[in-house]
């Protein structure tokens, strides 16, 4: 058995053999697998195999789609059948809401090339008349899609990797994880059957990894213990039944009848395929518990737990309704077993927090239908450095170090809930929450502030009516122009024609100081450092060139800098800053990096009548003067006092209006919040929530990070070069040259339907050829009409060329137009006073 090797993958279910396989293809030479049991014994053995296209993500519909193809080319390649089954998915839907969800989906996966088709349900009972259709709206079908073997593909996959060189060595259990400054050192105990269980032995080898790659399955938590670092992954139960065969069935295929496709009836929440003439019922249903808390114990295997077919009872009986055949057909086999979630559902897939060439593949609730694309993508991060899409939405450190087990456990119960339930993209979920507040949280609830969750943060979305019932955002939520929709109107058009006040306080924030801090800056990121007392925009870019992240830079001092960033990516951001500045601690010199976010509050004020909201309470031997242009101008940081609270005030305003940040110690927050809200009333000051600023940055074309800017664009793709300076150099500006401009950034004003505006996943079209797509969208009041920002092909990012933006499966016309559309010259924002 080899003991210094290139890559380690640890897990040998379908994640893990495609990560070795992939590595291989991609030219790694020594990769190694390990498999404490055997391969497949984990939850890929137990898996219904189905590969669903479905997903509102850019990023997971890509590692869907590769998989799905990469599939269809293993027989070809090792000479072993995946069990691939092409039958198609039919996602049936019972009500137009439902049927807005799946248009929505649509214009998403098309902007990733899948394929679909719409059914109405005429079509699908001549289809399919073994389905009871009385009762549904229609469907959309997905005909490249299907059902695959688990076990068969897993067992490809590793022939195929096996085929390219990888060592994969099963009965061996990775025990402990030690890094020596270039490399992993990981001892690995032989495992034995004893009694029927899996046991340890007193034979141990210590294997030296490059790099290390845990694919645990239901393990994650014994893998974060072993790591050091948090993992929330854990388990939930998933039942499924199989039934007897159903005559009905058994006839229909008899007649030379092609297999019915997966049925999903999401209104019911489950999925049904055909299993030998028979059915599979796998449902999503409320109250399945998490399991593995703390870890798997030592005696469960491949193994199951008991069953509770009361909880399934509803799904079962709506099986029944809308396959009535199947009512008298016995259950012939059964299934409850342990499958990983995560919080969000999505999978964590990328670097570990803190740790070096530790990659992590965790949390797999699709793990068959994401297996070969999660390799295919985690390879290209490994070897090249960068992805070509952005893997950012699955990176492992989108949740941070506040993130506890409980919160893990009952938020993976809340995703396996929602499997079905309606994907509103204003959705809010309620589990764990509030967690983390702000001071200001319970004055801004009395206010009627409807909240969302950024990284744990409650942070106000719009401001509803004050007597407002519990369920009042939940009843707001539509795919068209929710009941919120006219509150962030309002909240819109105050900013432009008074004055605003935004909570902004999960901004996530950085102090970087020390001998080295300016010289690594510089290298850092893209562009010019301001001077002390100034502030400028920039992005710390990836090896690849690319947008790695966006930040306000505020210079204290000549060696003390103030970071702002995105508030959900505040792990992210910091784990990034820490290990770069370590690994040129030895060309720039000490570099001290703090995350501050906890200890400062944010208030941004923004309006025309901002500056005199403002004057009210600031405190300084000139008042009048402290705030206009020539004390205070635009893109400067003050020392300012707001009555008798300290702030650091930031002359910017994403909202593109005259405005100011107001950056104050968080204990003071309350006094902060009660002195602005007294001297706004005198000039009808009103709350503002997220989601008019996110209307009103589009307006200005203010590019947002994880919309516009991301890692699989450069910010001169993102039509950004005023904020890349090429006169330095600075780290990925090589690549950045090298890249060039493949698809531009570009604002658009769209004539869309009375009812509805673009979410920012739409399809692109340029006649009758699609070209792109949107990052953002919303509603401008400055223009009375719908507005998204997107990446196109460069010739057509033209102000003037005249598209189509897919909205409820119908072409709606958009224009590009100028960046900043709104007050294109700042000349507002730049008012004095």
């Amino acid at each position: 058995m080899k003991t210094h090797v290139k890559a380690l993958v640890v897990g040998g279910g379908a994640v893990g053999t495609s990560i070795a396989y992939h590595l291989a293809r991609a030219g790694w030479e020594d990769v190694m697998l390990l498999e404490r049991d055997e391969l497949t014994s984990g939850s890929t053995w137990h898996a219904a195999g189905l590969l669903p296209y479905f997903n509102m993500s850019y990023a997971t519909t890509h590692i869907h789609d590769y998989s799905i193809k990469y599939y269809k080319t293993l027989e070809e390649e090792t000479g072993l059948n995946a069990g691939f089954s092409v039958v198609g998915n039919l996602r049936m839907a019972q009500s137009q809401e439902r049927m807005n969800e799946y248009m929505l989906y649509a214009s998403t996966a098309e902007t990733c090339g899948v394929p679909y088709e719409w059914l109405s349900p005429a079509q699908i009972k001549e289809r399919y008349p073994l389905v009871n259709c009385e009762d549904l709206v229609g469907a959309i079908f997905h005909p490249t899609d299907g059902y695959i073997n688990p076990a068969d593909v897993t067992m490809a996959m590793a022939k195929g990797a096996r085929q390219r060189g990888v060592m994969i060595e099963r009965k061996w259990q990775a025990d402990a994880f030690h890094w020596t400054g270039d490399h992993w050192d990981v001892t690995c105990t032989k495992m034995v059957e004893k009694g029927g269980n899996l046991v340890p032995s007193d034979e141990q080898i210590v294997i030296h990894a490059e790099h290390v790659v845990t694919a645990t399955g239901n393990h994650p938590q014994r893998t974060a213990k072993l790591l050091g670092i948090k993992i929330p992954a854990i388990p939930v139960e998933h039942q499924f039944i199989v039934t007897e065969p159903d005559p009905a069935l058994v006839e229909w295929r008899k007649a030379g009848n092609p297999e019915h496709p997966v049925l999903r009836d999401a209104d019911a929440k489950w999925y049904v395929r055909e299993e030998r003439g028979g059915w599979i019922l796998g449902p999503y249903e409320r109250n399945a518990p998490a399991r593995f808390e703390y870890g798997v114990p030592d005696s469960f295997r491949a193994d199951l737990f008991p069953l509770d077919l009361e909880r399934i009872e509803e799904e079962y009986m709506s099986m029944i309704h809308r396959i009535p055949t199947s009512e008298t057909v016995g259950l012939k086999d059964d299934f409850n077993g342990p499958i990983c979630y995560t919080p969000d559902g999505n999978p964590l897939v990328g670097p570990a927090p803190g740790l070096r060439n530790m990659w992590l593949a965790e949390g797999f609730s699709f793990g068959i239908t994401a297996a070969g694309g999660t390799g295919y993508y985690l390879a290209q991060l490994m070897v090249e450095g960068e992805a070509e899409i952005d893997m950012a939405s699955l990176d492992p450190k989108r949740y941070g170090s506040w993130m506890t087990t409980e919160y893990a456990a009952r938020k993976n119960e809340e995703a396996y809930e929602h499997v079905y339930i309606l994907h509103h993209p204003d959705e809010e979920r309620p589990a764990c929450r509030p967690l983390r507040t702000a001071p200001a949280y319970d004055r801004q609830k009395a206010l009627g502030a409807q909240f969302g969750c950024v990284n744990g943060w409650e942070r106000p979305n719009y401001y509803g009516p004050l007597d407002a019932p519990e369920t009042f955002d939940h009843d707001a939520r539509s795919f068209k122009r929710g009941g919120w929709w006219q509150y962030a109107v309002n909240e819109a058009k105050a900013v432009r024609e008074g004055v605003g006040l935004i909570d902004a306080t999960a901004f996530t924030k950085h102090l970087v100081k020390g001998p080295g801090a300016t010289e690594f800056l510089d290298w850092f990121t893209c562009n010019k450092l301001p001077k002390v007392g100034r502030i400028n925009l920039t992005y710390a870019l990836t090896s690849k060139g690319t947008t790695r992240t966006e930040y306000t830079i505020v210079r204290l001092g000549e060696n003390e800098y103030y970071l702002v960033s995105a508030g959900a990516w505040t792990a992210y951001d910091a784990d990034y800053l820490r290990k770069a500045a370590e690994d040129k601690a030895a060309e720039f010199g000490y570099v001290e990096i703090q995350d501050v976010t906890t200890q400062w509050g944010v208030f941004a004020i923004a309006g025309p009548k901002s500056r005199d909201v403002l004057k009210e309470i600031v405190k300084d031997a000139d008042p009048e003067t402290v705030l206009g242009n020539k004390r205070f101008p635009w893109l400067t940081c003050r020392d300012i006092e707001l009555g008798m609270c300290p702030v650091r005030a930031i002359r910017v305003a994403y909202t593109g209006e005259l405005g100011w940040e107001l950056h104050h110690p968080i204990e003071m927050q309350n006094y902060l919040w009660d002195q602005l809200m007294a001297a706004g009333a005198k000039h009808d000051m009103k709350l503002v929530g997220g989601r008019a600023q996110n209307w009103l940055r589009q307006e200005k074309s203010y590019r947002a990070f994880g919309n516009e800017l991301g890692r699989d664009a450069t910010p001169l793709e993102a039509d950004l070069p005023r904020f890349v300076d090429l006169s330095k150099e600075f780290h990925g500006k090589a690549a950045l040259e090298e890249t060039g401009v493949r698809s531009k950034c570009c604002t658009l004003l769209i004539d869309g339907p009375e009812d509805a505006d673009p979410w920012g996943r739409e399809v692109l079209y340029h006649g009758e050829t699609r070209v792109g797509r949107l990052t953002s969208g919303g509603y401008s009041v400055a223009f009375g009409k719908s507005i998204g920002m997107g990446y196109v092909k460069p010739e057509i990012a033209v102000p003037g060329t005249r598209l189509k933006v897919k909205m409820f499966d119908q072409l709606w016309d958009a224009e590009v137009v100028e960046d900043s559309p709104y007050d294109p010259k700042n000349e507002v924002i730049r008012i004095d006073g």
